[in-house]
């Protein structure tokens, strides 16, 4: 179990690379997580009153579920960027830096003094990542965006309802993490390319983008065509979530070498082999003939067994619960699942290795950090004094947990 930066290892295709989190919310913050899961050391700035997810709803009495698994593998400086001296103490942080994440409005950094114009004279070399809404231009720039918002507008929640009438929203948070992969994309892809270069530069990631990137296959017209068309595919016919004898199974029948062991295997082999049924198109146009009897057949076992009884012909899953995750045979063989140290939650478990490498490892994932776990320590490390520490402590300008390692050994010399 690890517990903080001192115990990762340093590993992973972003080792030595460091980041500056001054996003909130989930797509900034998960953004830099994941790159922190690359191996960067992340460094999570928050103003005095704290990222606004610490205070979201939890069953976890001390913090919230949400910071815990949105912010892994991070340390925390609480920095007060409305007083002189966290502004200074943020623009000496820059010079060694390699990412500055944000997540403000457009009109917002020149005011706090952190524009991008600005730091790029302090460091040519930063990568300066601005995560917005609508993006920095146009009617909309200085609007907040929020991931449900972002379905309302660009045709999700209408797409998602069973009819026009009825929009439904998509739970999940599927734009604000969607944002969070392409701001890892652009930011690892800026990286690159500065080691051709040697200069850093502006990127500009919003959920608006997301929003239409996650949606490709539909943003698509044709010359003539009426605009409110079908646009999805998700209308397979046959494929879909199917009540059983206990539990409900999702099965895909969409490729035909899948469409025939199915059939046999729920004892509707006949239907495999009519050729009125021989297309994903064609079942798609009968799925009122085919579902009634596909229904009808899946009754005879549970879900589970049914995942058994189909086993590799035929992709379908037992629908579950996240919390089945903790204990699945698949996700528990990958140790995508692991242990965590929080200095006030305690121990816990989560989620924590998107991806891996074969030759680059990833360091070991560890759990969020305290608010202002590791303020001290960031900034002795950035050649602050312990008088200029205590100062900044006094007049506001960071917060410090006085539990953090820096502290303690403080106290014990």
């Amino acid at each position: 179990m690890t517990d903080g930066p001192d115990n990762a290892t340093i590993a992973g295709p972003l080792a030595g690379i460091t980041v500056l989190d001054l996003s909130a919310f989930i797509a900034g913050p998960y953004g830099c997580t994941l790159l922190g899961d690359l191996g960067a050391a992340v460094i999570k700035i928050e103003p005095p009153a704290g990222d606004t997810v610490r205070q979201y709803p939890s069953t976890l009495p001390n913090e919230s579920r949400a910071y815990l698994g949105l912010n892994r593998g991070k340390s925390s400086l609480v920095l007060d960027l409305k007083t002189t001296d966290g502004l200074n103490i943020l623009l000496r942080l820059v010079r060694s830096a390699d990412v500055l994440v944000h997540n403000f409005r457009p009109s917002v950094p020149a005011r706090l003094g952190i524009d991008y114009a600005r730091l790029r004279e302090i460091n040519p070399r930063l990568i300066y990542c601005a995560v917005t809404g609508f993006g920095d231009t146009g009617p909309f720039r200085e609007r907040a965006g929020y991931d449900q918002l972002l379905q309302a507008m660009t045709g999700i929640c209408a797409m998602q309802g069973a009819d026009p009438d009825h929009p439904e929203i998509v739970w999940g948070s599927v734009v604000d993490y969607y944002t969070s992969s392409m701001l890892a994309f652009a930011v690892s892809s800026a990286l690159f390319l500065r080691e051709k270069t040697g200069h850093g530069q502006q990127l500009g990631v919003s959920l608006l983008q997301s929003a239409l990137a996650m949606q490709s296959a539909r943003v698509v017209a044709a010359p003539g065509e009426p605009r409110d068309i079908d646009r999805d595919f998700r209308s397979m016919g046959t494929t879909g979530i199917y009540p059983t004898a206990q539990g409900h199974l999702y099965v895909t029948t969409t490729a035909a070498h899948f469409w025939k062991p199915f059939c046999e295997k729920i004892g509707l082999p006949q239907l495999a082999a009519d050729p009125r049924y021989d297309s994903v198109r064609k079942r798609a146009e009968r799925a009122a003939e085919l579902i009634p009897q596909i229904r009808e057949a899946l009754k005879a076992h549970t879900a589970t067994e049914w995942e058994t009884i189909l086993g590799d012909s035929v992709p379908c899953a037992a629908v579950g619960s996240t919390g089945d995750l903790f204990n699945h045979p698949q996700a528990l063989s990958q140790g995508l699942i692991c242990d965590f140290e929080h200095a006030v939650a305690g121990p816990y478990r989560g989620f924590g290795r998107p991806v891996s490498f074969s030759d680059s490892p990833c360091p070991a994932p560890f759990g969020a950090p305290g608010f202002g776990q590791h303020s001290r320590e960031i900034l002795a490390k950035h050649g602050f004094s312990a008088d200029e520490i205590a100062t900044f402590v006094t007049n506001g300008a960071i917060k410090v947990d006085d539990n953090d390692s820096l502290s303690k050994a403080t106290a014990s010399a």
